[in-house]
């Protein structure tokens, strides 16, 4: 299999990737553990917990919060058994820690 196959990117492996070439920040590595990272991150963005990263403000959307809880909840659900000793803790803190901020701001 050609190095571009394997890596799903259309370009070639060891290439230049996007951003490189002009200066931009690498994107860090995506994992099983920082993909649910960030989807924690913009649950707390949604909950008014964290300022939004673009404007800075903090705001709440609680329909959006649920919605990315729901997906994290449904990642943990899929991967009962795949996933190892560590992301199956990871993901389970990080759903209990949301559910509870959950429900204070809902009442």
């Amino acid at each position: 299999m050609a190095d571009n196959e394997r890596t799903g990117c259309g370009c070639a492996a060891g290439g230049a990737k996007d951003g490189e070439a002009h200066g931009a920040p690498q994107m860090p590595q995506v994992t099983f553990s920082t993909f649910i990272l960030s989807l924690a991150s913009s649950a707390l963005v949604q909950l008014g917990e964290v300022p939004d990263p673009d404007t800075g403000r903090t705001s709440e959307n609680l329909l959006m919060a649920k919605h990315t809880i729901d997906v994290l909840t449904m990642l943990q659900e899929k991967t009962r058994g795949c996933a190892d000793a560590d992301e199956a803790r990871l993901l389970e803190g990080v759903l209990y820690e949301l559910r509870m901020k959950y429900v204070v701001h809902k009442k």
